[in-house]
């Protein structure tokens, strides 16, 4: 999702992070540029710049974590192992209101549901291609 270059943990980088992290709960930071940068070197810092987690370091890459405060879509464990407390979203359902008909059922054979009509199309073999019809 972020990737920092050659310029380093600039403002600009740390914004982008910030960003990610409001949109994402979990992204991923590429360490591109220099071999001067390592991942987990820049761990610490974008972790205490963003409020964040740092969740794993995989070669140059960093696997950053934090949570949405509502509605969050990963659940962490406790800091004892237990479980963290599981929050069910509710199931959405379409409701029909008041004057409006349901949806019809389709016809067999006609509507397939992938876009294409029931037509069979011919299917050419490629033995013959070149062939010339008698």
């Amino acid at each position: 999702m972020v990737q920092i270059g050659h310029g380093g943990l600039t403002e600009a980088v740390l914004a982008a992070i910030e960003a990610a992290l409001v949109i994402h709960e979990l992204i991923k930071v590429r360490v591109t540029g220099n071999d001067e940068m390592s991942a987990s070197a820049l761990a610490p810092e974008v972790e205490k710049s963003t409020r964040s987690s740092v969740a794993q370091v995989i070669g140059k890459t960093l696997v950053v974590y934090r949570g949405r405060k509502k509605d969050p879509v990963i659940i962490l464990p406790q800091a004892d192992g237990t479980p963290g407390k599981q929050v069910a979203k509710p199931a959405k359902t379409a409701k029909a209101s008041k004057g409006q008909k349901p949806p019809k059922a389709a016809k067999p054979g006609k509507a397939r549901g992938d876009g294409q009509s029931g037509k069979v199309s011919k299917f050419v073999k490629p033995s013959q291609f070149g062939k010339r019809g008698n």
